[in-house]
């Protein structure tokens, strides 16, 4: 899978949690650190899952 779906995905992910918080009435400071800390998982297991096998 190419890193660029994944994030995609993610970014997916992160705006329904977003919406959900922002529903549930969650003040928007934690809406936004949430959605930031969201952001950093999906990019650190967008990397590590599709990165290329290194040549032995």
């Amino acid at each position: 899978m190419s890193f660029a779906i994944y994030l995609v995905g993610f970014a997916i992910l992160i705006g329904g949690v977003a919406w959900g918080l922002i529903i549930a009435g969650v003040p928007e400071l934690y809406v936004i650190v949430t959605s930031v800390i969201l952001l950093g998982i999906g990019i650190l297991t967008g990397v590590s899952r599709t990165r290329g096998k290194d040549p032995s």
